[in-house]
């Protein structure tokens, strides 16, 4: 194993101090319980928002804490749901008097423990919702969940809700927006190569030299089926199949097309899939309206990528425009 770090069991500590030093004009970072916060939390009378699981990764969560997304995030070990003391700490750090919405990955350690969370929140009088995102179509159930997991379409949701925070809608209202956010994202993912938990210190499956693995999860959970190599037109079409075919997208939908790599992509082999796709749903009359191509939601080091589409509306559209400003989405400030 080659990484660049010390102490296995300090990787996290020290990336988020890091994490902390480096932007330290839009979040502050709290290392008893472990938490990312906003600067200016909390903001009086703004729905708080809060997310979290486990690292590895990034930049998903604490990439997304500022302006026009997340209040705060809550970051576990490796691929390890975050206990409930922080989540409960984070959601006292952003609680502004509105009310505080929980964004949650469909893996069973997270929703759990979100929920604990927000029962004791609750003893002190933080009105707490929750919204589960569920958006893989890869598979139903997996090592760690109950139902589908929650994986790229969580960063739409984020961005989507948070600027619906930042305008100033109540929490109930917030909450109906990251719902209609999830119900209409559908993901699906590939691997090249698996990724090494720094703790494990091998490879969490093994993949021969010319084999892929198709229906991925970002923890390397097992997907539909493993194939050979195959160019890459092919595995772009074989990622939108299913997706296409899921919610179902149809002519005339406007979509944002999300296009992620899984951490040790390159953007030149990211932007070749997002042409294949791009083309493919025009053949289909589907309109590209928005986009976003990039590592946002990784497995550490994993070779491989995913494809997002969420179908728009026009509240969407203009939300998902509004300005925002963190680590690892900036635009219109």
């Amino acid at each position: 194993m080659k990484k660049i770090i010390n102490d296995p069991k300090r990787v996290v500590d020290e990336s988020v101090a890091g994490f902390g030093l480096a932007h330290a004009d839009i979040v502050r970072v709290e290392l008893d319980p472990v938490y990312v916060v906003r600067a200016d939390a909390p903001i009086a009378g703004k729905v708080g928002i809060v997310s979290g699981g486990g690292s590895g990764h990034e930049p998903l969560h604490a990439g997304y804490v500022g302006f026009g997304m997340l209040d705060a995030a809550v970051p576990g070990a490796v691929f390890t749901s975050p206990t409930p003391d922080p989540i409960l700490a984070a959601t006292r750090a952003v609680d502004g008097g509105a009310g505080v919405l929980h964004i949650v990955k469909n893996y069973t350690g997270d929703v759990l423990n979100f929920e604990t969370a927000a029962e004791l929140a609750a003893m002190e009088d933080i009105t707490v919702r929750a919204v589960v995102t569920d958006d893989d179509v890869a598979v139903k159930d997996s090592l760690y969940t109950a139902g589908r997991r929650g994986v790229a379409g969580t960063v739409l949701v984020e961005k989507i809700a948070g600027a619906a925070a930042e305008r100033g809608d109540s929490l109930d209202e917030v909450a109906a927006v990251a719902e209609r956010v999830n119900a209409n994202a559908r993901s699906m993912g590939l691997a090249l190569t698996a990724c090494i938990v720094p703790h494990a210190g091998e490879p969490s499956f093994d993949l021969g030299e010319d084999e892929i693995e198709i229906g991925i999860g970002i923890h390397g959970e097992p997907g539909r089926e493993r194939v050979g190599l195959e160019p890459a037109d092919r595995l772009v079409d074989r990622l939108l199949e299913p997706i296409l075919g899921d919610l179902p997208f149809s002519d005339g939908d406007r979509v944002l097309l999300f296009v992620n790599g899984m951490g040790g992509t390159p953007q030149i082999e990211l932007y070749l899939a997002y042409r294949r796709a791009a083309e493919s749903l025009g053949e289909r009359g589907i309109e590209v309206s928005r986009s976003l191509v990039g590592n946002f939601i990784t497995a550490l080091e994993m070779q491989g990528m995913s494809i997002t589409l969420l179908r728009l509306d026009d509240e969407m559209i203009e939300l998902w425009d509004a300005p925002v400003q963190t680590a690892a989405l900036r635009w219109g400030r």
